[in-house]
């Protein structure tokens, strides 16, 4: 069977663009893999030049692919002891454990006062709210 010429032109045009995903916007493994990887680095780096510990880097970046954190991170590093850069002063306050945060002290029932209720009970046996 012999396919007519205008068929051929036409398989021929879109083959490049089934052969790239890209184009119909969907990101390959490698791409993907490349942006984490950028994302990561880029992540790494700021948290040095905030003089931030990797430890609170990964803290604070959860979904950070960590080996490519680390990496900005001794990156940075490295740049900044050759040229003796100082960093900045983090912003965002170190995040606090949730082992140390403060429990709420439990209330006991004596403390617990109906203010409402109260003063309906002090009109009704006559006692003045004031």
């Amino acid at each position: 069977m012999r396919l007519p010429r205008l068929s051929v032109i036409a398989l021929l045009a879109a083959l490049p663009l089934l052969a790239s995903c890209d184009l119909l916007g969907i990101e390959s493994g490698e791409a993907v893999a490349a942006r984490n990887e950028a994302e990561g680095k880029a992540i790494g780096s700021a948290c040095r030049h905030a003089m931030r510990a990797i430890e609170d880097c990964y803290t604070l970046n959860p979904k950070a692919v960590k080996a490519s954190v680390y990496t900005g991170w001794r990156e940075m590093d490295e740049y900044m002891r050759e040229n003796k850069l100082e960093g900045i002063a983090p912003v965002v306050p170190r995040p606090v454990e949730p082992s140390k945060k403060k429990k709420p002290k439990p209330v006991e029932d004596e403390e617990i006062i109906d203010e409402p209720k109260a003063k309906a009970d002090d009109k009704a046996h006559g006692k003045s709210t004031h």
